[in-house]
């Protein structure tokens, strides 16, 4: 034997979690001082150079694995050029950038 009638199926309420508000991140007020990433942007105004430019220049220096190798291994494909303060990757994007094309 077939119904016609649908029979509606009831599920208890979801309720949201629970936030605990003890305490107050005291660790941003701390880290507001320092970046948590350098972008190639601020180094780009910082080193007086487009950012165009300053891209161009970071492709050619990654394929150098030589002279540059922890630059290539940082830096995903197509994600932009950042990097954590004081790694040796921003290190030798600075160097890469400061130096002339030969």
């Amino acid at each position: 034997m077939t119904t016609t009638q649908s029979t509606k199926l009831t599920a208890a309420p979801i309720e949201a979690p629970k936030k605990a508000h003890a305490n107050p991140a005291p660790k941003a007020t701390a880290d507001k001082d320092k970046p948590e990433v350098v972008t190639l942007d601020q180094l780009a105004r910082e080193l007086k150079m487009p950012p165009r430019d300053a891209r161009m220049l970071l492709r050619l220096a990654a394929k150098q694995t030589r002279q540059y190798p922890t630059l290539g291994k940082e830096h995903v494909a197509r994600q932009p050029w950042s990097w954590a303060p004081g790694s040796k990757a921003l290190e030798e994007a600075r160097k890469a950038l400061s130096t002339p094309l030969e």
